[in-house]
């Protein structure tokens, strides 16, 4: 998906969100140095995850801090795992487990701190938990997704933000209860409130999945240009990619990946939306490529 209009002051928001979590006093110098370079390399036919993942590369050599969001990722696991026993409970209950098992790992795509209309702070999902679960998915290729699964023999899941991946889970597990291998891919490094490979140690992801890998370094969504030989393989080899989140959206939606990509996700901006063809707000399970 190409950059556009909108993404300027949504992209400089959630910097101006990350240096205050910083809590160093680094708010003016990180504008000032993701200003100047979106200005060098903002351009409208250019991918928006490649412009964000430059911007935010500044971001963060200016804040001089690894993981600003380090202790709100640790909170969003650790809320998002209250919920596990009772979503275990309805998707076992449910007469369509693996549609459930969607819907859910769809619902924690809201904790996407600063960005959009998602939560700022992991709280804020215990008060909007009964109302998300009451949403239906607007763009529903969940039945395509499932027989696309069912035919597989290896699925790529690439995981999006902490909190949303104890949900994540519950879906890995139907897919497994399927018989199907399974490939985790977390971030190279900390960038957002993505999961990284830290961050996938600690929780026990790698437990999860039959392989864990990482994007290779520090980007946004994935950049297909600097994923490591084992990840390249790995969807060369694979029958489904399962992309979680706009951002990986954004950064595969223009990209031939060889592979069907099955994006599930909340649409929580106008660009994506409107690239998705669904209204602001919207959840999304949304099946690309030949299949």
């Amino acid at each position: 998906m190409n950059v556009h209009p909108d993404c300027v002051p949504c992209l400089l928001k959630r910097v101006l969100f990350q240096s205050k979590l910083a809590n160093n006093g680094s708010e003016k110098k990180a504008a000032q140095a993701a200003l100047r370079t979106y200005a060098d390399s903002i351009s409208f036919e250019e991918n928006s995850a490649k412009i964000a993942t430059l911007v935010h590369r500044s971001a963060y050599r200016a804040m001089g801090v690894r993981d600003p969001y380090a202790e709100l990722k640790i909170r969003a696991d650790g809320i998002a795992g209250r919920y596990i026993g009772d979503l275990e409970k309805i998707i076992s209950e449910s007469p369509d487990p693996f549609a459930a098992a969607v819907k859910i790992s769809i619902i924690g795509n809201i904790m996407d701190f600063g960005s959009g209309i998602a939560i700022d702070d992991p709280d804020e999902f215990m008060e909007m938990f009964p109302k998300l679960m009451d949403q239906d998915i607007e763009h529903n290729d969940t039945c395509i997704l499932r027989d696309l699964v069912r035919k597989s023999s290896s699925v790529v899941y690439i995981f999006d933000n902490c909190g949303e991946v104890q949900f994540d889970r519950l879906l890995i597990k139907e897919i497994k209860h399927l018989g199907k291998r399974i490939v985790g891919v977390v971030k190279g490094e900390p960038i957002l409130n993505d999961v990284s490979v830290d961050d996938a140690l600690r929780i026990g992801i790698d437990k999860d999945v039959n392989r864990l890998l990482t994007t290779g370094g520090f980007a946004i969504g994935i950049d297909m240009d600097i994923i490591g030989d084992d990840l390249r393989e790995e969807i060369r080899r694979a029958d489904l990619i399962i992309a979680k989140g706009m951002a990986n959206y954004e950064s595969l939606s223009d990209v031939n990946t060889g592979v069907p990509v099955a994006y599930l996700m909340k649409a929580k901006c106008d660009p994506v939306a409107r690239s998705a063809g669904v209204r602001l707000g919207s959840n999304v399970v949304k099946v690309d490529g030949e299949f």
